[in-house]
């Protein structure tokens, strides 16, 4: 039996190198013992000093292993050094090993790169640094307990992000030192190393409790995000527990604590709205188009051009429903004509609806914007104005009667499912019966494949949107075929 010692835990080059010799020397891993640091070796085991040079001929590995090996080097496990070279070993005679995802050592290697990625996740969002007066300017310490060796690979974050102060970070293992011209690093510590509480950190405390909203509570996703192990160096986890011991009672504060009013002229213009909407007959769908103009039922009418409602036939088979008309769509009073209804049009004719029997439609029929120079960019409306606009929606609904009704987007879902929150992921695929009889379908919004930065993500993407689009269109066959309408028995 081979001992193998390397004087760093988690140098990827230091391990990297004495595999090489092991491979040259076709050392098996059934052989070999990994030691670190001070570790003694075993009565039957032979030190690697008899080892031969690197310089030999060995296979080549994938790129995916070593980016694997780069986070697997820094996990605390004792067995990351054997089964890295275990892998290696065996990638020599098998160079697609790699890619097969059900392999064990494949998904020990991927578990402990993901257990890495989360610690190092950890360290920068739970630092907290305390100030320490220099005779050469003011210094900043902070201690941390990572699982896992993260520190040297973790620190140059820090350096980008506080370059312009002196600061050290104190681990067990390792300690990290910037001096805003150079990184090194030097030997662990304890925690007593780094001074007491500062007044920075009753401020921080003061805002903490501050913007803490108990109606907002959720007790384990916090606990899973800010594990209670790191509360005891978090200056702020003292006021963890009686905040939400108290949540109760100051989430009812809040609900007796008289509510903002809206401007008065938006008041006024609310008490007006039945009279408008009765100077209107509201009988058509040609009706209803005419006295959406006059909508004073929530603020966004006095930012927009005008209100867009929907267009098609006005006994169309399949109704789209998105979120908010957009700039163009404001400006010219037609629904999805921008790039958005460019994208659904293609998706639409590539699938094989005809877009002649398709009425297109918005949940909320006033643009919302905010004001950037002489651009107006998107808002996302609240549920307040998705719920005022939905008087608008039940009677595009009402009239059109159609037989297949397709949500684009979290909004258009949220107005049409009655929800104040739904997920896109769970929802899509999944044919839903409407009270009135009408089939719900749930899909992205085609401005979302423009959002996506890459090539293949939007493609990846518009895939899926073309295939919701194709069940619409099954769908649509299968309810015609059955003779299915709205409001039919």
């Amino acid at each position: 039996m081979l001992a193998v010692r390397l004087e760093k835990p988690n140098n990827l080059d230091e391990w990297r190198g004495k595999a090489r010799r092991l491979l040259v020397a076709g050392m098996p891993p059934s052989q070999v013992v990994w030691r670190t640091g001070a570790e003694e070796n075993g009565l039957f085991e032979a030190g690697d000093d008899m080892l031969p040079s690197a310089d030999g001929p060995v296979g080549s590995v994938p790129r995916q292993f070593m980016e694997v090996a780069t986070s697997v080097i820094q996990h605390s496990n004792p067995d990351r050094f054997a089964i890295l070279y275990r892998v290696l070993w065996r990638l020599q005679s098998d160079p697609h090993l790699f890619a097969n995802a059900g392999d064990r050592d494949n998904s020990l290697l991927a578990n402990m790169a993901s257990a890495v990625r989360r610690d190092a996740h950890k360290l920068k969002a739970f630092v907290r640094f305390r100030s320490v007066p220099r005779d050469d300017g003011e210094a900043f310490l902070a201690w941390f307990e990572p699982d896992h060796y993260v520190l040297e690979a973790t620190a140059p974050f820090f350096v980008r992000r506080f370059d312009g102060m002196r600061w050290g970070i104190v681990t067990p293992y390792a300690s990290a030192w910037w001096d805003m011209e150079n990184l090194r690093f030097g030997p662990g510590g304890a925690k007593s190393d780094v001074p007491a509480a500062d007044a920075v950190e009753d401020d921080w405390k003061t805002y903490y409790a501050s913007i803490f909203n108990p109606a907002r509570l959720k007790v384990a996703m916090m606990k899973s995000e800010m594990p209670v192990k790191y509360w005891r160096n978090l200056p702020e986890a003292e006021l963890i527990g009686p905040l939400i011991r108290n949540a109760k009672a100051m989430e009812q504060e809040m609900i007796e604590r008289t509510a903002t009013q809206p401007p008065a002229r938006h008041l006024r213009q609310q008490a007006r709205q039945p009279e408008i909407e009765q100077k209107h007959e509201l009988t058509s769908l040609a009706a209803a188009r005419e006295a959406v103009q006059d909508c004073r039922r929530c603020p966004l009418y006095e930012q927009a051009t005008q209100a867009v409602f929907g267009e098609g036939p006005a006994q169309a088979e399949v109704m789209f429903v998105g979120e908010q008309p957009g700039d163009q769509e404001d400006l010219a009073g037609k629904p999805f004509i921008g790039p958005a209804g460019q994208v659904l049009d293609e998706a639409i004719e590539k699938v094989g609806i005809d877009r002649r029997r398709v009425y297109v439609t918005n949940a909320v029929k006033h643009f919302k914007f905010e004001p950037r120079g002489k651009r107006r960019i998107h808002q996302r409306p609240d549920m307040g104005e998705v719920q005022a606009c939905r008087f608008w929606l039940n009677l595009e609904l009402q009239f059109v009667q159609p037989r297949l009704v397709v949500a684009l987007g979290a909004t258009a879902a949220q107005s049409l499912l009655g929800k104040s929150s739904v997920t896109i992921s769970k929802l899509r695929g999944q044919p839903m019966e409407m009270e009135d009889g009408a089939v719900l379908l749930v899909t992205n919004h085609p401005s979302y494949l423009l959002r996506i930065p890459d090539a293949e993500g939007r493609q990846r993407e518009r895939a899926k949107f073309e295939a919701d689009l194709a069940l619409a269109r099954d769908l649509l066959a299968d309810l015609e075929k059955s003779g299915a309408r709205r409001g039919s028995a």
